[in-house]
């Protein structure tokens, strides 16, 4: 199968903040039902939510009543359900969730589900702004919530192309971009939570520099609208795929709650890596020094 069709959701959370933690789980998991049912109706083949879907991005404040939203992973409802659901559609899902491990240990995570239903394993976000800026000069404290990643870069063999995963401030790093496409990633998504300012610029910039330096699709995901009480600014959606010249196949409107579908092309793949040999022109043996800085 030389053509996937890539379906990627981004959509606003309504629900204020002051709500218990359950309120939001069920309203945002009943909203993205109904949105992946969506995407699979219009031919999508591999569909990811945007970062830590099933509620605000509660980031934007430091309260323990956040971490009644963490589940294990994959033995927690929301796999499980999305499990069933994939299994229902024939499609794979990108699932992004706050994840639990043992009694203390909280990552930022999303978990793969092939087109069978079955669990392919997971990707926990490395990079961990200490406060990562708002649009009013306050920031998301990410650190309160979230320990680094220490599962690697896996790639995974999905019914329908190998897929690699980073999760939104991850993709200042080319690092990982660069295993990804090592370890055989066809097309990497980065599910995100970022409002408008700075990010906004490099958005567009950063993640088709990722593509073309690697030879794959990038699919990029960003929920949209304001979230009380915090509005710390703009989600400002725009989510996209970008194909490995750096071309945009498609992309998202700016405020609207939706599903944004493209086609990506393995023979593309094929024809940019024989042309472009970036893989082949590598210095591995020079790069030692930057572990040392």
């Amino acid at each position: 199968m030389n053509k996937v069709k890539i379906g990627l959701i981004q959509a606003s959370h309504e629900v204020h903040g002051d709500e218990p933690v359950e309120v939001h789980k069920r309203a945002a998991v009943e909203k993205h039902l109904k949105l992946v049912q969506e995407a699979a109706s219009k031919g999508a083949q591999i569909i990811c939510l945007q970062e830590v879907f099933y509620g605000p991005y509660f980031c934007a404040e430091q309260k323990t009543k956040w971490y009644d939203a963490a589940e294990e992973i994959p033995n927690g409802p929301t796999t499980k359900l999305f499990q069933d659901l994939a299994r229902e559609l024939g499609v794979v899902i990108i699932l992004p969730i706050y994840e639990r491990e043992g009694i203390a240990s909280y990552y930022n995570t999303a978990a793969v589900i092939d087109a069978d239903g079955s669990y392919l394993g997971k990707y926990r976000k490395h990079h961990i702004p200490q406060v990562a800026a708002g649009n009013n000069g306050c920031g998301f404290w990410e650190k309160y919530y979230f320990r680094p990643g220490n599962v690697g870069y896996p790639v995974f063999q999905t019914a329908f192309a190998r897929v690699g995963v980073y999760i939104c401030y991850d993709r200042h790093f080319p690092e990982g971009a660069r295993l990804l496409g090592l370890n055989g990633a066809e097309i990497v998504f980065n599910p995100s939570a970022t409002v408008a300012g700075t990010s906004e610029y490099l958005w567009k910039l950063e993640q088709p520099a990722h593509a073309v330096a690697n030879g794959y699709y990038v699919a990029a995901i960003n929920r949209v609208g304001y979230e009380a009480p915090w509005n710390m600014g703009e989600f400002y959606g725009q989510s996209y795929l970008v194909d490995p010249r750096g071309n945009m196949v498609a992309m998202g409107s700016r405020d609207q709650k939706e599903v944004v579908i493209g086609v990506m092309d393995k023979e593309l793949i094929h024809e940019v890596r024989d042309v472009w040999q970036f893989y082949r022109d590598r210095r591995p043996e020079t790069y030692g020094a930057m572990t040392d800085l």
